[in-house]
């Protein structure tokens, strides 16, 4: 898929098409009704405050952008890491979201990583235009990634599946709200064994269904940090370790409607079941501006609404932003 947009069409051409190792297929979401909303969106309250707790350079960060200017935060997306095994894969998680109207956007490939993901548009809601945070803003999209186990080596297939029992993935939802493992902790020495071939399955194993990141919309913003640019030199400049993706901390996409920030995952002390604690790569946090698309470049700026701007992800800059983040493991052990 060189486009989102090809994404979303050939993704509904295959709507009826069954779940196998090289296709996605989740059922189409139903709308709100009644309270939905608020449980949808304490919901997600709960997975916010455990990623902030889990998380404290996350934390700091997302604390320092709303303490200049007196800010308020809206969200992009919100991304989890899963394994396509026995259930506890994307549908484990998608299929919460889209009894609350969540939709599937787009499906991304990453065979090299063994990693493919789905991700979903959030449901038709009424949003003030002074709306923000997860309380009365907009939703953020979710990016759910999921880990072909099958295409490990045998060794790693043998600790994964140790670990994850069938059926267990029911609880996914759950574990996010919570932070706690579905399945006990893996030794320190099987999580390194992990690393070695995919720091996704061992990131994965340890944290669980917390979230791997989030990423703040810049474009909702309304001061010094509604630029990306300014976003980039504020924490630069306040000594903060960006990531560099393909030798740039600013990631473009081909159009240059979709722009990228992320600051590099912190290392947090983890005991392992065999006693061992080691510093090992947390979430990170990510800033992501969405211009306006070209054919609404005269609509005024007050009247600039989300479906105004570009929508959805590219496979290049995903691909570049999830090889970066992949290595920082690696590079901080070698």
């Amino acid at each position: 898929l060189t486009t989102i947009k090809q994404s979303c069409i050939s993704h509904t051409h295959r709507a009826q098409r069954s779940y196998n190792m090289g296709t996605l297929d989740l059922p189409h979401a139903s709308s709100f009704k009644g309270g939905s909303e608020t449980f949808l969106r304490d919901v997600l309250e709960s997975i916010l405050k455990t990623y902030l707790r889990k998380n404290p350079m996350a934390k700091t960060v997302w604390e320092l952008v709303q303490s200049v200017d007196n800010e308020k935060i809206s969200y992009d997306h919100f991304f989890f890491r899963t394994f396509k095994i026995d259930g506890y894969g994307i549908e484990s998680l998608s299929s919460f979201f889209m009894d609350y109207g969540y939709k599937i956007g787009g499906r991304l490939e990453f065979p090299k990583n063994k990693v493919q993901l789905v991700w979903l548009s959030p449901p038709d809601i009424h949003v003030s235009g002074d709306g923000h945070g997860l309380g009365n803003g907009p939703l953020p999209r979710l990016v759910i990634a999921e880990l072909l186990v099958d295409e490990l080596s045998l060794e790693s297939q043998e600790i994964i599946r140790k670990y994850l029992k069938p059926e267990g993935g029911k609880q996914a939802i759950l574990s996010s709200t919570l932070g706690s493992l579905i399945w006990e902790k893996p030794t320190s020495a099987e999580f390194n064994q992990l690393v070695k071939e995919s720091e996704y399955a061992a990131w994965a194993l340890i944290h669980g269904y917390t979230l791997n990141h989030l990423a703040v919309a810049v474009h909702r913003l309304k001061h010094r940090f509604s630029d990306i640019n300014y976003v980039q030199e504020y924490f630069q400049e306040n000594g903060f370790k960006l990531n560099k993706v393909g030798g740039d901390i600013l990631n473009e996409s081909e159009d240059g409607l979709l722009l990228q920030v992320t600051l590099a995952s912190e290392k947090v002390a983890i005991e392992f079941a065999d006693g061992v604690t080691e510093p090992i790569t947390a979430s990170y946090i990510e800033f992501v501006q969405r211009l306006v698309l070209p054919q609404f470049k005269d609509v005024p700026i007050d009247e600039i609404k989300e479906f105004h701007r570009r929508e959805g992800f590219e496979q290049a800059n995903a691909n570049r932003i999830m090889q970066s983040t992949l290595s920082q493991h690696k590079n901080e052990t070698n």
